[in-house]
């Protein structure tokens, strides 16, 4: 089984009050959107959220597990630790994906953990069509013990350094691997930016 790992803990303290993962995308909140194309993948689907009682734990759809993950004000590093702990033994590799990424669609999920049964490596991340690196990233479960040391805010950076040979870029289209929405401004700029796409 591949997992698809949602981290939808971290604070949005850049959002000076709103949550930018319960921002509305096609009618419901950003994470709610992003859950249910990484459901229609067919892959299991695991969200990182601060605790049970956060508002976005009701933006989960019903077959979504939530990984509570009280530490993630720590970094996002205790978000993917928290992640990884949670799967269910006989994971094979676990797809990472920040819940502030609405660009990222399905048919990408897919392509990705396609080509993560055909590749060697043992890391596969995704990038733009101009390959500059970005999310969602996918983990052999060999990797999973040195998730277990990561601490900070540099989420699962030491460990593709650490197998650079084994890592492997997926190009995306545009710039959709890169384009994570921070800021009222950031969200507002990629609403105009849709409005004008035909």
């Amino acid at each position: 089984m591949i997992a698809i790992l949602i981290l939808a803990a971290g604070r949005a303290a850049r959002m000076r009050g709103g949550d930018k993962l319960l921002e509305e995308v096609d009618g419901a909140p950003c994470l709610t959107l992003l859950c249910n194309r990484a459901l229609a993948s067919g892959a299991e689907v695991f969200a990182v959220i601060p605790d049970g009682d956060h508002p976005r734990a009701t933006a989960l759809p019903a077959l979504v597990h939530p990984v509570p993950a009280p530490d993630a004000d720590l970094g996002m590093a205790h978000s993917i630790r928290a992640g990884i702990a949670a799967l269910p033994p006989g994971t094979e590799a676990a797809m990472i994906l920040p819940g502030d990424m609405p660009e990222i669609e399905t048919a990408d999920m897919q392509a990705m953990i396609a080509a993560f049964s055909t590749t060697p490596s043992q890391i596969l991340q995704a990038a733009t069509q101009d390959g500059a690196p970005g999310h969602p990233i996918l983990f052999a479960s060999t990797l999973f013990p040195e998730f277990e040391t990561l601490t900070g805010d540099t989420g699962a950076r030491r460990v593709i350094e650490a197998h650079r040979a084994d890592w492997t870029l997926f190009p995306l289209p545009g710039q959709r691997a890169r384009q994570d929405l921070d800021t009222p401004e950031d969200w507002a700029a990629w609403r105009a930016s849709q409005s004008r796409e035909p």
